[in-house]
């Protein structure tokens, strides 16, 4: 390596290049016009997919805007413009729309299926770096995506260019999101193994305890079978209920270092002399996420789950929701 190329002379190479980028950025602002709510308007009234294409360095940019998509609310996939031409311009149907990218405006793998395109009738909207290309004439829609200047000091490389194509793109896809009302559970349901899909698609129901899991006792029982039930059990808690098991109080460790506090016999004190009669429950229907914000609030770390008639149906605390990624 060059020894003049110090960390101080590349770390301001770095700044330059990104300099550059934000340049090209900027320039799009005063396009974004009338043309970006025509693509919209395509977009939004598709009762198909969008199907988005482009070659090279604008193929991967491509694949991310059509994901992006896909996950906020418009249906989209990526098509690989050389395989089109060899079979998979089958997968365009004539309720879809065609998004199609390329810097120069002129990449012949796409100006090659552009006739096919344009037969099935489905809209094309083009994102190019120049309004006088191949493609961005034959377009229903077009998009100025052109920058000052590449950040590759050769202006060869696609760099600002592909940055300016990527964030239009995902002003489109942010647009689109915005007016079809896309809401937080709508992107849940897209991503249902990420965190945001564990705390808004995941219910008590899905990681509550049942069966003979759920720790009960009457309220007859003795303070001694009660504390049994709980270390049977593991929750640190139990219901106490009536003979058709609805609840009648719980019994939380708290509730036993206060028994212990007042020396209470635990073969002669009953579960109804020592528990909490105002129990917090929660219905198996509701969010998991509701419920941990319940034992945050209550600071509590075990929940009693009913159904609508105040019956018990199961049990859970914090560690349950743990496990399940909520927290």
């Amino acid at each position: 390596m060059d020894p003049d190329y110090t960390d101080e002379v590349l770390i301001d190479l770095g700044r330059q290049a990104l300099a550059v980028e934000i340049d090209g950025l900027r320039a799009q602002l005063p396009r974004l016009g009338l043309d970006f709510a025509r693509a919209c308007r395509i977009c939004l009234n598709c009762r198909g997919r969008i199907v988005v294409t482009g070659m090279g360095k604008s193929g991967h940019i491509g694949g991310k805007i059509a994901a992006t998509l896909a996950s906020t609310g418009t249906p989209a996939f990526f098509m690989h413009p050389g395989e089109a031409s060899h079979g998979d311009m089958g997968m365009i149907t004539r309720d879809d729309a065609v998004l199609a990218l390329s810097n120069s405006g002129e990449t012949a793998e796409i100006l090659t299926i552009v006739p096919a395109i344009k037969r099935l009738g489905v809209p094309l909207i083009s994102f190019t770096g120049s309004a006088d290309s191949s493609l961005a004439r034959i377009a229903t829609v077009h998009l100025d995506i052109g920058v000052p200047a590449e950040a590759c000091p050769l202006n060869l490389a696609p760099t600002a260019s592909t940055t300016a194509a990527l964030a239009v793109g995902d002003a489109l896809a942010v647009a689109l999101l915005k007016a079809r009302g896309f809401t937080e559970e709508d992107f849940a349901r897209s991503h249902p193994a990420g965190a945001l899909g564990r705390r808004l698609l995941l219910h008590v129901r899905d990681v509550m305890r049942s069966g003979e899991a759920i720790p009960k006792v009457a309220p007859e029982a003795t303070l001694a079978e009660g504390v049994m039930e709980m270390t049977r059990k593991g929750l640190g808690m139990t219901a106490v209920v009536d003979g058709g098991d609805r609840v009648l109080g719980v019994f939380t460790d708290g509730d036993l270092r206060r028994a212990w506090d007042r020396a209470a016999d635990v073969h002669g004190t009953r579960m109804q002399e020592v528990m909490t009669r105002a129990a917090k429950r929660i219905h198996p229907g509701t969010l998991a996420v509701e419920a941990m914000l319940l034992m945050e609030t209550h600071r509590i770390t075990s929940l009693i789950v009913v159904d609508e008639h105040d019956v018990v149906v199961g049990a859970l605390n914090v560690h349950d929701l743990m496990r399940a990624g909520v927290v």
